[in-house]
């Protein structure tokens, strides 16, 4: 039982989890994005994130085709990247203006039943596109193991971890120190009021959807290149995890969901030491339920719209 605390095997589940953590944080923005300015989870996320990995599939695939990756890897990974965000951050728009907008008014009920039947007709969608059958992405940058001390880290590994953090940082800075992030929050505040100030609530909403969108495109292209296999099923359980993750943080609440993010994939990570790792689900969907029954409102607390 010693071995399995031994500080390599520590540090090496420590980076696993920040790895995975990374990509939760990166779909749960999106959810708590969404959720804080017009209080309905967006159950399609994960089907956007799975087309952004896709988007960044074809554009790797396309570039191969004129031996660009060979010549310049990590440039073609660059376009991929922004491909997929491009791709994401559009169907986020069309979702937000045909299944979401014209039910802002209805029912909490109604957005909620839009947002499954979108998700599912996406699924369906990938489906037809790809024939069913999972793709390889391809092996543009080798996987590489750095050896420091006693433990390794893969250079996959370094570029989702600092690739999220960065990406995680930059949307805190976006949100607090530019013009169009006060009138993200002063929707979130009260969207009444900001109408009233002048703030055009249809295109903050809209500029929400795209970044949260962008990010989990910016996910989907790192699961991709990460695990190598994608399927149009990819975004289910990312998602479900994601969405736990928010609520886990706060939902609504910005850094909460980044917070949320990493602790479930650490968690998730030091949870295999303790049981076969085919059971690490249980460990989201259990923390989920003591979220709910002991702390509702997640570890940082929420943060939604006051008037809707």
């Amino acid at each position: 039982m010693e071995h399995l605390f031994s500080p390599a095997i520590l540090v090496d589940q420590l980076i696993n989890g920040l790895t995975i953590g990374g990509i939760y944080a990166l779909i749960a923005l999106g959810y708590t994005l969404v959720y804080g300015i017009l209080c309905m989870i967006n159950f399609a996320h994960g089907e956007i994130f799975m087309f952004g990995s896709f988007a960044g599939y074809a554009a790797l695939v396309f570039l191969l085709q004129y031996g660009l990756t060979q010549q310049h890897p990590l440039v073609c990974i660059v376009l991929a990247f922004l491909a997929a965000m491009a791709v994401s951050a559009l169907l986020g728009t069309i979702l937000e203006r045909v299944a979401y907008r014209p039910l802002r008014r209805a029912s909490r009920l109604a957005p909620l039943i839009s947002a499954i039947g979108a998700s599912i007709f996406l699924q369906n969608l990938m489906l037809v596109i790809i024939k069913g059958r999972m793709q390889v992405y391809p092996d543009v940058l080798p996987e590489t193991f750095y050896e420091i001390g006693w433990f390794s880290i893969s250079n996959f590994q370094i570029m989702i971890i600092l690739g999220s953090l960065f990406l995680m940082a930059g949307l805190y800075g976006f949100i607090q120190r530019t013009r169009i992030g006060r009138a993200m929050r002063a929707v979130a505040e009260d969207r009444s009021a900001a109408a009233l100030m002048g703030i055009d609530v249809n295109r903050i909403i809209m500029i929400t959807f795209v970044i949260g969108s962008a990010l989990a495109a910016a996910a989907g292209v790192m699961v991709g290149m990460y695990y190598t296999q994608i399927n149009h099923m990819m975004g289910f359980i990312p998602g479900i995890k994601a969405f736990t993750a928010a609520v886990l943080g706060g939902i609504g609440n910005v850094p909460g969901a980044m917070l949320g993010g990493l602790f479930l994939g650490l968690a998730e990570a030091f949870g295999v030491l303790f049981m076969p790792a085919q059971y690490k689900d249980v460990i989201a969907f259990a923390l989920l339920v003591l979220v709910l029954i002991f702390r509702p409102r997640g570890i940082l607390g929420e943060v939604v719209s006051e008037k809707v």
